[in-house]
């Protein structure tokens, strides 16, 4: 079985390739924006060039491939979707507006000159059907199908590309929301996406159900088109297999599935960098994770504890609620290609502008003459100008030096100067990400170890990890194709949720388990979609419960079937603990009530991960010594060993400060940290 796994970041497309044995291959291509098939399709070219076979006869054998991609959350953050119109319950055309008082998300709310909030669907396109379904499922006015003609004459005559159906309640009864989206797919045919509320998130909460929904819709269009022709271009070069593609909330799903429900390529790339930290976590012994992926445009960290995968349903992504569930990350403009600049108090800033793959960072000789990340690193002598992609691309160290030099003269600064002030401003922005996802929670970083990837993490890593007191740092073997790497240990599946508001007093087991018995269903068809046997299918279900008259949800695990009083009291136990071992306190006097119920329905990938162990050495890394080239750390110019990352073997110990250069990243040594190879290719650096 050949598998392929994906990521196409905003700079850089990663490609991994298992073959029938399991051994995995990396390759890198720019990505193309006006494409992004292209860059894709590249990195297909050069895996077969590998495999010495034609394109052709090598994508006709593969079996899958997994996709990632930020084109879901771009298109969305630049404003570059579809126009959108929005059916929805008489009375109830402001919801999305009004949006539970919210102003903008990132903005203090006693700010009162905040610009006021602008919807996906403006006021005129957010028209009324005549329909009333109650929260019991009661449906008190049926579809008036002729308020819908009359809305749909409006969407045909100003053109909209997208509609998002939001009836009230339809999470209770979906019968009056599914026929008005079926008239609207019947009437405006393939040309306009359409889209309903109890197929995106079928939950309670109007409004957090209905901006889910817009988003939806208003990404859909750019989703659907860019995966037909993706699916259809593989067609033509003889590819056979299943195209899955990486969902929000760290699950695997058919590309059919995505194109109807877009919001779930939210973060699809980075949502698989926690799995790959979480499986190097499991191999080198670590539970208590930090898992950061610096790539050329963003940066994004997440925190693993106890082996576990946060996740949440409390996202914004601007200033848009996603109320799906997804997992918990923060990310920053922060990488290989962020911009430097000087903001109007004459301070030098870097970030969250990038140079992109066009132009591209000065140095890559494309054009840009902008001071980015990797000019600066260029100039501090840690990436090698010869052996960049493994030769593949040869920087330009004096394209870096003018660039640099935009923002050294304003500063009074000598070249080498500014861009060791670019590189520890991002550390800082970095370093300042992961305390937002940790110390401000409570949590001890010297608790956890700093797993790093992306192509521009192992430069900086290690500088990071000083600034926050962390000892351990990992850079895993394919750090450089970080979430690549991690959709091979991904599960197949999604997460089916239903509101169900009951005191558990007063909990209806009987029509608790019909529920899950309509969820299991669901799943079960789902994936025959994506090729799997029912018989494989491994089910999960949890409640999203809280204290009566709290704000927010706990999730807890469900074992299986709920049969009786005592099941249900385990299960209120269970809450209890959760709730003190998050907020350090419970109330078993108070009331407790589920929300909502989920069923997680997976199947396992069909790939079986495996790292071939390398060949054990003493410490002495000579063998592997490359060269050396002056490098500047702190204040001191130092000549810096650099080795060759090929030939180093389990059991090298190299220590700062020293260069490894791997083929797709160079690994920055400080000073203050000794570097051990594992058995598994991957670096264990240590602070003294």
């Amino acid at each position: 079985m050949i598998g392929v796994a994906i990521d196409v970041g905003g700079t850089f497309t990663d490609c991994l390739v298992m073959n029938a044995d399991g051994q995995l291959s990396q390759f890198k291509a720019l990505t193309t924006p006006e494409d992004r098939s292209k860059g894709l399709l590249e990195c297909l070219e050069k895996a077969a060039r590998a495999a010495k076979k034609d394109v052709r006869s090598f994508i006709g054998s593969i079996d899958s491939i997994i996709h990632g991609t930020t084109m879901a959350t771009n298109a969305l953050l630049t404003e570059r979707g579809a126009k959108v119109g929005m059916l929805t319950t008489d009375g109830f055309r402001d919801e999305l507006e009004i949006r539970r008082g919210f102003k903008n998300i990132r903005t203090s709310m006693y700010n009162l000159i905040v610009p006021p909030y602008k919807p996906l669907v403006e006021r005129y396109l957010r028209l009324l059907a005549r329909e009333r379904t109650l929260y019991t499922g009661e449906i008190e006015t049926p579809l008036d199908v002729a308020s819908v003609n009359a809305a749909l004459d409006k969407f045909e005559a100003e053109k909209v590309g997208a509609v998002a159906v939001c009836f009230l309640h339809s999470y209770a009864n979906p019968e009056n929301e599914r026929k008005a989206a079926e008239i609207c797919r019947e009437r405006l045919g393939g040309d306009v996406y359409v889209t309903a509320s109890h197929e995106i998130l079928p939950v309670s909460g109007e409004y957090e159900r209905f901006s889910s929904t817009v988003v939806s819709a208003y990404i859909g269009p750019i989703v659907s088109d860019y995966l037909l022709a993706l699916e259809k271009r593989l067609a033509g070069l003889g590819f056979r297999g299943s195209l899955m593609m990486v969902r929000s909330d760290g699950l695997v799903q058919s590309a059919a599935h995505s194109r109807r429900e877009a919001v779930t390529l939210i973060n699809s790339g980075p949502a698989a960098a926690p799995t790959a930290g979480r499986f190097y976590g499991r191999l080198l012994g670590h539970k208590n994770l930090i898992s950061v992926d610096m790539g050329g445009t963003s940066f994004d960290v997440s925190l693993i504890r106890k082996g576990e995968i946060p996740t949440t349903t409390e996202s914004w992504v601007g200033d848009e609620r996603v109320a799906i569930k997804m997992v918990e990350m923060h990310s920053i403009g922060a990488g290989g290609g962020s911009l430097a600049w000087i903001d109007s108090l004459g301070l030098l800033r870097v970030g969250p502008q990038s140079a992109g793959a066009a132009p591209g960072p000065a140095c890559y000789g494309r054009g840009g003459d902008l001071p980015t990340v990797t000019d600066a690193n260029v100039l501090l002598g840690y990436i090698p100008t010869d052996y960049f992609l493994g030769g593949e691309i040869t920087l330009d160290a004096e394209r870096s030096r003018q660039a640099i030099r935009k923002v050294a003269e304003p500063l009074k600064m000598s070249e080498s100067e500014a861009a060791q002030a670019i590189y520890n401003i991002i550390n800082s922005l970095m370093a300042d990400q992961v305390i937002e996802l940790s110390t401000k929670r409570g949590y001890d970083v010297r608790d956890f170890a700093l797993i790093v990837g992306g192509g521009a993490g192992a430069v900086h890593g290690a500088a990071i990890a000083e600034l926050l007191g962390v000892p351990n740092v990992v850079i895993p073997k394919y750090s450089a194709l970080y979430s690549a790497f991690g959709m091979f240990a991904m599960d197949v599946g999604r997460e089916y949720s239903q509101s169900y508001m009951v005191r558990t007093d007063k909990l209806e087991l009987q029509r608790l388990e019909k529920l899950f018995r309509g969820l299991i269903a669901q799943a079960t068809s789902d994936l025959k979609e994506s090729h799997g046997d029912a018989s494989d299918l491994v089910l999960a279900r949890t409640a999203q419960m809280r204290y009566v008259g709290q704000f927010h949800e706990i999730e807890i695990p469900l074992p299986g079937e709920l049969k009786s009083a005592e099941d249900t009291q385990q299960v209120v136990k269970a809450f209890h603990a959760r709730h003190k071992e998050l907020y350090t306190f419970a109330l078993p006097e108070r009331g407790v009530e589920f929300r909502t119920i989920s069923l997680k329905a997976t199947v396992k990938g069909g790939h079986e991960l495996k790292l071939v162990p390398l060949s054990r050495a003493k410490a002495d890394a000579k063998a592997a010594f490359k060269r050396k080239r002056r490098c500047l750390f702190g204040k001191k110019w130092i000549d810096t060993s650099c080795y060759d990352g090929a030939r180093l073997l389990a059991g090298n110990v190299i220590a700062g400060p020293a260069i490894i250069e791997e083929e797709a990243t160079t690994v920055v040594i400080p000073e203050t940290f000794v570097c051990t190879v594992d058995k598994s290719g991957s670096y264990l650096l240590k602070r003294r």
